[in-house]
Formats: structure tokens, C-alpha cells, sequence
């Protein structure tokens, strides 16, 4: 069972930056994606960036509502990935997810291709 530890979340102004991470723990196999989901009240919950453990099948991923602003990347061992959250915006308010699926390559990010996921942190961005 694939478990994380989410952290990172808070408020911020706007054009503010935040770095979230999600240690997870527990993978069995070696190939994997984890990714970053977000909730707004009253939204869907929408894929948000991924990166892959395999560089030679997989890649990154961003939704065109962060490119450009927000970095994912991943340590190592390939089990911490951060989020780097720069220029936020108030519609970047929402509960941030960190979710995983084995075999994934980050070319398509739809949360029911993610099997297990984290509790969530919430993100504001105010004034």
C-alpha cells in the first residue's frame, strides 16, 4: 500500500510562491507516476502536474492553468516529489492532492488512472 506524507501548504498573497511535498512510501514496483491534483470549492478535482520515476518512459506533465508557473520534480531515492508554486494566483486556491499509479507515464492525467491517494493540503491565495 502506497502512502504519503503531504506537506507545504498554507496562505499566501497573490504572485506569492509555495513548495509542496509528498514523501510517499510503500511502492512494490519500479515504475510509477505521482502526480498533484487540485480541488476548489465547488470544482471538479483536476489534474494539476505529474512526473514519471522512469525518465526513459515517462515525462512530465502540466495543465496549461500552471505552466509556465509551477515546477514538479522529484528526488533521488523517486519518492519525494516537490511542487514549486511560483506567481500564484487566487484561483490557485484549492485542497492539493498527491496521488500515485504504478505503470503511469504522465501523458495522460485523470485522477481514476491513480490508485492511491494522499489526504490533501489546503493552498489559499489572498490578499
Amino acid at each position: 500500500q502506497v502512502q504519503f506524507v503531504e506537506s507545504g501548504g498554507g496562505l499566501v498573497h497573490p504572485g506569492g510562491s509555495l513548495r509542496l511535498s509528498c514523501a510517499a512510501s510503500g511502492f512494490t514496483q519500479d515504475y510509477y507516476a505521482i502526480g498533484w491534483f487540485r480541488q476548489a470549492p465547488g470544482k471538479e478535482r483536476e489534474g494539476v502536474s505529474c512526473i514519471s520515476s522512469s525518465i526513459a518512459h515517462g515525462t512530465t506533465y502540466y495543465a496549461k492553468s500552471v505552466k509556465g508557473r509551477f515546477a514538479i520534480s522529484m528526488d533521488n531515492a523517486k519518492t519525494t516529489v516537490y511542487l514549486q508554486m511560483n506567481s500564484l494566483k487566487p484561483e490557485d486556491t484549492a485542497v492539493y492532492y498527491c496521488a500515485a499509479g504504478y505503470g503511469l507515464s504522465c501523458t495522460i492525467v485523470a485522477e481514476d488512472l491513480f490508485d492511491y491517494w494522499g489526504q490533501g493540503t489546503q493552498v489559499n491565495v489572498s490578499l
